[in-house]
C-alpha cells in the first residue's frame, strides 16, 4: 500500500465521469480527496517474463504449495503480518454519526493513510454495508485470513462492545475498537503527565467522565486498571450507579468497578471538587461547575469540534487543558497510539493485544514528553518521530510479557 496522497484527476473544475461536482468543490479538503487518498503500490518489480514468472505463475505455485503444508509460512511470504483492515459500518463516524458505508470511506482512508504514515503499517479501509452485529462478526471473521491485525472503527455502541469480543474470541490475530482503546491510551498518557506535573499520582485523583459511550466506558475501565484512585462517568440522565435502573447491561457493568464514592445525580453534581474532567460527549459544561472543581484541577474536553467547555473557559480553574482539537496544545489524538500499538502487535505476531499491551503504550507514550513537561505540554505532538518507534517497542515488549507473541 502506498501512503501518499493520490490525485489522478488534475482537473478540478469539471467532472469527467459527468457527473454533478459538489457546490464547494473548490474547498482545499475536496481537492486533497479528489480520486481518493491511497493506492496499491508493488513491492517487487515485474519488468520481464522472468520477474513474471516468479511474481505469477509458476514461480508463485511453489509458494502457495509450501504454505498449505506449513500455514505459519504465510506470515514471511505475504503481506498478512503488515497488513491491517480497517473495519466500519458507518454508524458512528466521527461526529456526523450513522452516515453509512459509502460517507464512510473518506474517513477510513485517512485512517489508512495515517497507520502508515505514522506507523509503516500497511491498512486496507473495508465498509460494510451491514450493521447487524452478527453479520459483521461473520464477514470480518471470514475476511481475515488476508490480514494481520482488526483496527474496528466508527461503530456505534453498544454494538461495538459485543462485536469486539466475539471478534477477540473467534480469531488469532489482534482485534483493536480505536474509538475504545485507542482514546484510552492517550488520555491515560496525558494524565500521568498532567499528575506528574503538579506533583500527584493517578492515586489521588477523582475522575469524572462525560459520556458512556465507547470511548468514555474504555477511558474508565483503563484509569481503573492504571490505579486511579475513583472514576465516575455520566451519561444524559446523570452519573451512572447501581442505584438506577435503567442501565444497558454495559453501563451496570461499568457501574460495578467505577464510583467508589457513590455519586448519584447530575454531571454537574459529580465535578464538585472533582479533581479530573474528561469529555467525550459533545454538549457543554456549565462554566459554574468547573468552577466547582478542586483547586489544580485537569480539564480534558475533547468533543471535536466544540470542546465540552472552551479552552478559554477551562484556563481560568484548570491546572493542565486539553482538546481533542489540533489548534490548542495538549490535543488528545488517536494517531499517538493505534500505529505503534499495531506496529508492535505485528512486530512479534502477537494473537492479540492485551490490557497490559495497552497500559505499556500508554506509559511509552507518556515517557517522550521526558523533561519537557509544562502545563502546555503533557502528551507529544503525533508529528513527534519519538511516538511510534516508543510505543511499538513498548507494545512488543508487552505481548512478549503477556504470552501473546509468537516471535
Amino acid at each position: 500500500m502506498a501512503a501518499e496522497i493520490v490525485n489522478p484527476r488534475s482537473d478540478s473544475s469539471t467532472d469527467q465521469d459527468g457527473g454533478a461536482e459538489p457546490h464547494n468543490s473548490f474547498d482545499p479538503a475536496f481537492a486533497l480527496h479528489r480520486g481518493g487518498k491511497m493506492a496499491v503500490q508493488a513491492t517487487v518489480p515485474v519488468r520481464d517474463k522472468d520477474d513474471l514468472s516468479l511474481a505469477y505463475t509458476p514461480g508463485v505455485a511453489r509458494v502457495c504449495t509450501a504454505i498449505a503444508e506449513q500455514p505459519e509460512l504465510v506470515h514471511d511470504y505475504t503481506w498478512k503480518s503488515s497488513v491491517v483492515a480497517v473495519v466500519t459500518d458507518g454508524t458512528a463516524v466521527l461526529g456526523l454519526g450513522d452516515i453509512g458505508p459509502e460517507a464512510s470511506l473518506p474517513v477510513m482512508e485517512g485512517k489508512a493513510i495515517l497507520f502508515k504514515q505514522f506507523g509503516g503499517v500497511d491498512a486496507v479501509p473495508i465498509a460494510l454495508d451491514c450493521t447487524d452485529a452478527d453479520e459483521i462478526v461473520e464477514t470480518v471473521v471470514r475476511l481475515a485470513p488476508s490480514f494481520g491485525g482488526v483496527n474496528l472503527e466508527d461503530i456505534s455502541a453498544p454494538r461495538c462492545f459485543e462485536i469486539e469480543r466475539r471478534l477477540q474470541e473467534r480469531l488469532d490475530i489482534p482485534v483493536f475498537h480505536d474509538d475504545q482503546h485507542g482514546t484510552a491510551v492517550v488520555t491515560l498518557a496525558a494524565l500521568r503527565n498532567a499528575a506528574r506535573l503538579t506533583g500527584r499520582g493517578l492515586g489521588d485523583l477523582r475522575a469524572v467522565i462525560s459520556g458512556a459511550g465507547a470511548a468514555g466506558v474504555a477511558i474508565a475501565r483503563m484509569l481503573v486498571e492504571a490505579g486511579i484512585g475513583d472514576v465516575a462517568v455520566a451519561d444524559r440522565k446523570g452519573v451512572v450507579s447501581l442505584d438506577r435502573d435503567d442501565l444497558t447491561p454495559v453501563k451496570r457493568e461499568l457501574a460495578e468497578f467505577t464510583n467508589k464514592a457513590g455519586l448519584t445525580g447530575s454531571l454537574e453534581r459529580a465535578l464538585e471538587g472533582a479533581d479530573v474532567f474528561i469529555g467525550v460527549s459533545g454538549g457543554t459544561v456549565p462554566e459554574g461547575a468547573v468552577a466547582s472543581m478542586a483547586e489544580g484541577a485537569f480539564v480534558f474536553a475533547m468533543a471535536n469540534p466544540n470542546p465540552e467547555v472552551h479552552p478559554d473557559v477551562a484556563h481560568k480553574y484548570a491546572a493542565v487543558v486539553a482538546t481533542g482539537r489540533s489548534d490548542f496544545p495538549n490535543q488528545i489524538n488517536n494517531v499517538l497510539a493505534f500505529p505503534g500499538i499495531f506496529a508492535g502487535a505485528l512486530q512479534v505476531r502477537a494473537s492479540r493485544i492485551t490490557k497490559g499491551m495497552k497500559l505499556a503504550a500508554a506509559e511509552a507514550l507518556a515517557a517522550v514528553v521526558g523533561d519537557d513537561l509544562a502545563a502546555d505540554y503533557v502528551i507529544p505532538s503525533p508529528f513527534d518521530e519519538r511516538v511510534a518507534p516508543a510505543v511499538t517497542a513498548a507494545v512488543a515488549a508487552a505481548a512478549r510479557a503477556d504470552g501473546v507473541a509468537r516471535r
